[in-house]
């Protein structure tokens, strides 16, 4: 019965400014990830605009990752302010949880 309403509640919220949030989210993803065995795109996108995806080649500091932040932020301060619309939980707790996570292991990689 709980589940039953919790999925009753998400098809009556509407899309809005919140929404955003869900999509900056996957675009993130997208930019932080490889999927097939192909290339990070974030790399590839860097790469297209005369960007340095690494500091030292192929090896050293990788930018895409904090590039990534500039979506998973903004997504996170979406799902807060507009948490009532369609999508904007789900992409505030993921989004959250990435920002986190690249937080502690940019610190973790410095030691």
């Amino acid at each position: 019965f709980r589940m039953e309403v919790w999925i009753l509640r998400q098809f009556n919220k509407k899309i809005g400014l919140g929404s955003v949030s869900l999509l900056l989210c996957i675009l993130g993803i997208l930019f932080t990830f490889s999927f097939g065995g192909k290339g990070r795109y974030g790399d590839l996108i860097l790469d297209s605009f005369g960007l340095e995806a690494w500091s030292n080649g192929n090896s050293g500091l990788h930018y895409t990752i904090f590039y990534s932040l500039l979506f998973f932020t903004p997504s996170t301060i979406l799902g807060f302010i507009f948490k009532n619309n369609l999508g904007a939980s789900l992409g505030k707790i993921i989004s959250l949880i990435m920002c986190i996570l690249i937080i502690l292991m940019s610190f973790l990689s410095a030691y």
